[in-house]
């Protein structure tokens, strides 16, 4: 496989962002619904538009083929990436661009002293087996906890 670019992304790449994000995200195997524009905004700044924002694109020449957002944590053993979302262009999915980005992503990383990502998915979706198949340790005493106490959330 050729070697593609990551670039850092930042807010004025934020419409490219969010049409990408979209894209992905809409369709299966997740469905999620964004159609309230203004939720999607205020979504997508939040994770590109803090102090410690970390916004990484996957390109294949001008092309965002991944992307993944996240940012900085300074932890007691050491400067760790949270990502939030990570996401492969659906067309592009299973082809070995996603194992090619997090390869070429820890390297990026390390190169700015950040040794280690974190993150969060659910057990349902491919994106488990993807985690696990690009080594991916899964906490087994540790558990996620939510609660919605809002309208949308009965």
């Amino acid at each position: 496989m050729k070697k593609m670019e990551i670039k850092r992304l930042s807010l004025a790449d934020k419409e490219l962002i969010k049409e990408f994000f979209v894209n992905i995200f809409t369709k299966a195997p997740w469905y999620d619904d964004w159609s309230d524009k203004q939720q999607l905004d205020l979504y997508i700044i939040d994770l590109i538009g803090n102090v410690n924002s970390l916004t990484l694109g996957f390109f294949d020449n001008d092309e965002l083929m991944a992307l993944s957002m996240g940012y900085v944590k300074h932890w007691f053993r050491g400067t760790e990436y949270i990502i939030n979302e990570l996401c492969v262009k659906t067309e592009a999915q299973g082809k070995g661009i996603g194992t090619n980005f997090l390869h070429q992503m820890e390297e990026f990383l390390l190169a700015q002293g950040i040794e280690a990502t974190f993150l969060l998915t659910e057990r349902t979706v491919p994106a488990y087996n993807f985690y696990k198949k690009n080594g991916y340790y899964e906490y087994p005493d540790t558990v996620a906890f939510s609660k919605g106490f809002g309208p949308k959330y009965e």
